[in-house]
């Protein structure tokens, strides 16, 4: 399902691929080559949700926003980067996860927490709100905690989840 808050219309490129249960709502903008996948919710009602290109939110998850107070105030916005992987069944929450980062199964990112660009946040890891992971490190936990760099591998897996997941979604498109 697919519809406006208040008047706002998501918008959504014409070659992303959204499973007939997902639950897009509001003030929310998905760029190309992107998958959301079943039963999943994203709700832009009280604040912006952005997904970047290339990204796939995976099936059960939770895409939510800190409202607006007033206009010095801007609350707590989604931002999502390009060929981001979130894993089944993760909640976001007015944050921001950075080109190329990996968010495991069951994970939760709070407000104003930002994952770095090709960070892998680990399955069921609890990121409290105004942490700062950087780029390129693994972080578990919960909270979550440092655990130490990612190796060439393993972000060459991450880099390829992302590629997976946009051949998935367009296989379900067509």
């Amino acid at each position: 399902m697919i519809r406006p808050f208040r008047g706002v219309l998501p918008k959504i490129a014409r070659d992303t691929f959204i499973a007939e249960t997902a639950v897009i709502i509001g003030d929310v903008e998905i760029g190309p080559r992107s998958g959301i996948w079943y039963n999943t919710v994203i709700r832009g009602d009280v604040n912006h949700i952005r997904i970047g290109s290339g990204t796939n939110i995976q099936d059960l998850s939770m895409l939510h926003v800190t409202h607006k107070k007033d206009a010095d105030d801007p609350g707590a916005p989604l931002v999502i980067g390009d060929n981001v992987t979130i894993a089944h069944s993760v909640t976001l929450h007015g944050c921001t996860i950075e080109n190329g980062a990996f968010v495991g199964m069951q994970a939760v990112i709070m407000d104003r927490a930002v994952v770095g660009e090709e960070a892998l946040v680990g399955a069921r890891a609890l990121v409290t709100e105004g942490t700062v992971i950087p780029p390129r490190t693994l972080w578990f936990g919960s909270p979550a905690r440092y655990k130490r760099d990612l190796t060439e591998e393993e972000l060459e897996r991450i880099r390829r989840s992302a590629r997976n997941y946009i051949k998935y979604a367009e296989d379900y498109r067509f």
